[in-house]
């Protein structure tokens, strides 16, 4: 099969967790685990333009050989270095619903300690580490989710929606769903956070002022709509228009249970 796809000019699917590792008599000081701690320095310090083989080589005071050890290249260290920040996310059970954070908006139901709320714990996680590491959000859907911190993620996401009477197809939508609005979410606050920092949306509306009053007559509902939210706290909105996104969803998914 790797052969046809070749011939066809396909690149056949590669990943670092499907390569045989080299034995452990050949393996030098430098160990896989020293260099995805120093990827992940530069990852967060400076984002995914900050990494690069050479720069990670000099960081551990080692030739990039040493590095191209373990990895063939730069997309193998970053399924690596995915894979071990995939890790700092937890699953709550559907039986844990008391214990995982369940208030998913106003539309809390009977599911609410269920798989609604395993699954909206699960989210809350997962949003929380992509603001911890936010240059992990190009890569999602770019490599492959099958080191083992991304699989026990995905079997636990799995018991989170036991429940929800899912199988098959319509559990792997719904799996994608949750995952595609925490991505996007997350990835756009992490975007606006790394730019503006902790500029408040008072502080925009001081500084937009005359700008506002300039389009005021041409877009009246607007600019009365901006005024009237970015007088709030920014971090309450935030969390307030996620809480609302996620409810949305939750909400869309089990209307479609019931069918």
């Amino acid at each position: 099969m790797a052969k046809a796809a070749q011939a066809d000019g396909k690149k056949p699917p590669e990943s670092v967790w499907t390569r045989p590792r080299r034995a452990k008599r050949e393996q030098p000081t430098l160990t896989r685990d020293q260099i995805v701690d120093a990827a992940l320095e530069l990852l967060d310090a400076e984002g995914l333009d900050g990494l690069s083989m050479r720069r990670l080589g000099t960081r551990l005071n080692s030739g990039a050989t040493s590095v191209y050890w373990h990895v063939a290249n730069k997309d193998e260290l970053l399924e690596l270095a995915l894979d071990r920040v995939m890790g700092e996310v937890r699953v709550p059970r559907p039986d844990d619903g008391a214990e995982a954070d369940a208030d998913d908006g106003p539309n809390d139901g009977p599911d609410a300690g269920g798989w609604r709320a395993a699954v909206a714990g699960y989210a809350r996680d997962l949003r929380a580490m992509i603001h911890r590491h936010p240059w992990t959000v190009p890569l999602f859907g770019a490599q492959p989710m099958i080191g083992p911190n991304a699989t026990r993620v995905l079997d636990e996401v799995i018991g989170a929606f036991d429940g929800a009477g899912l199988t098959g197809t319509a559990l792997d939508n719904a799996m994608s769903l949750i995952a595609d609005y925490v991505i996007g979410a997350a990835g756009s606050e992490a975007s606006w956070q790394g730019v503006h920092g902790t500029a408040t949306g008072e502080d925009w509306i001081q500084a937009l002022g005359p700008y506002l009053d300039g389009i005021a007559e041409r877009h009246p509902r607007l600019t009365a709509h901006i005024r009237e939210v970015w007088v709030r706290d920014t971090a309450g909105v935030v969390e307030e228009r996620f809480d609302y996104g996620l409810s949305c969803v939750l909400d869309g998914i089990e209307a479609r249970t019931r069918r």
